[in-house]
């Protein structure tokens, strides 16, 4: 098979790697050879690209092996947590909940999975899907710029996680958050420092919560189109305070969050 492939053109070869990366990164020892051997230039440039790919996917690999083994090294049903919104002055704050494995069954581990502002908008949406589709359970939760005037942004914080938590379909044994403990959540919960970066549940339950978060924002942007919420997400950037000084808060604004920016009299209007 492989002596039929190299025997054809560059082109064809391209083609074929490009169809069958996968099979062939898995087992490159065997095909190093034959991309060695050709006398092409262009095949052997595509061998030593494709030994790069190899290199940076067992990296990959061992990296989110250990983000897995922190969370089995805990020997219990483990759910991990993130939030995202708690400083934009629009939209909600989010929280989401992941459970990755049950103690009952070691599932594949997903790949590329990390803080989610470290990664691309297009790859946290690609790894969103599988997330939701490999995960034992997972949950997100809202509370609304309404909720955050009325309660305060510190309690929202901590009740996106335990709403979170109380959705998920399997009872978590732990509960790991990034930083800081939840606040009056009775369960067993332990915080991590820079936890999105050393457990595979947070790291998930970051992608999910951001990912949820920010298509929200682009869908409730087709409504209020002058504050670019498609792409500030609500956050306080140029384009949108610039929008607030012309026309005012929507009703998405979080008005204990303008009163600095605007005066109290400009935040009632």
């Amino acid at each position: 098979m492989m002596h039929e492939i190299f025997e054809g053109s560059v082109t064809a070869i391209k083609a074929y790697v490009k169809d069958h990366e996968e099979e062939i990164l898995e087992g490159f020892n065997t095909w190093s050879s034959w991309f060695e051997k050709d006398a092409r230039k262009a095949v052997q440039a595509l061998g030593k690209s494709l030994e790069k790919a190899r290199s940076k996917r067992v990296e990959e690999i061992l990296r989110v092996q250990k983000l897995y083994a922190n969370d089995a090294a805990y020997g219990e049903i483990v759910c991990g947590v993130d939030e995202v919104g708690r400083g934009p002055l629009a939209g909600p704050i989010v929280g989401a909940a992941v459970i990755l494995q049950d103690g009952s069954s070691i599932r594949e581990e997903i790949l590329g999975i990390d803080d989610s502002k470290k990664l691309s908008k297009k790859r946290r949406e690609e790894l969103a899907k599988i997330i939701q589709e490999k995960a034992v359970s997972y949950a997100i939760y809202e509370m609304s710029n309404v909720d955050i005037d009325r309660l305060g942004i510190a309690y929202c914080n901590h009740e996106v996680f335990r709403g979170a938590i109380r959705l998920l379909t399997v009872k978590p044994q732990i509960v790991l958050s990034d930083g800081y403990l939840i606040k009056e959540y009775t369960g067993k919960n332990v915080s991590l420092i820079k936890g999105d970066a050393k457990s595979a549940a947070i790291a998930c339950a970051s992608i999910l919560a951001k990912v949820h978060r920010d298509q929200l924002m682009e869908r409730l942007s087709v409504f209020y189109p002058a504050y670019d919420f498609q792409h500030n997400v609500g956050y306080g950037s140029a384009s949108h305070l610039a929008a607030l000084e012309e026309f005012g808060p929507t009703p998405l604004h979080r008005r204990t969050f303008l009163t600095k920016i605007l005066g109290p009299k400009e935040v009632e209007r």
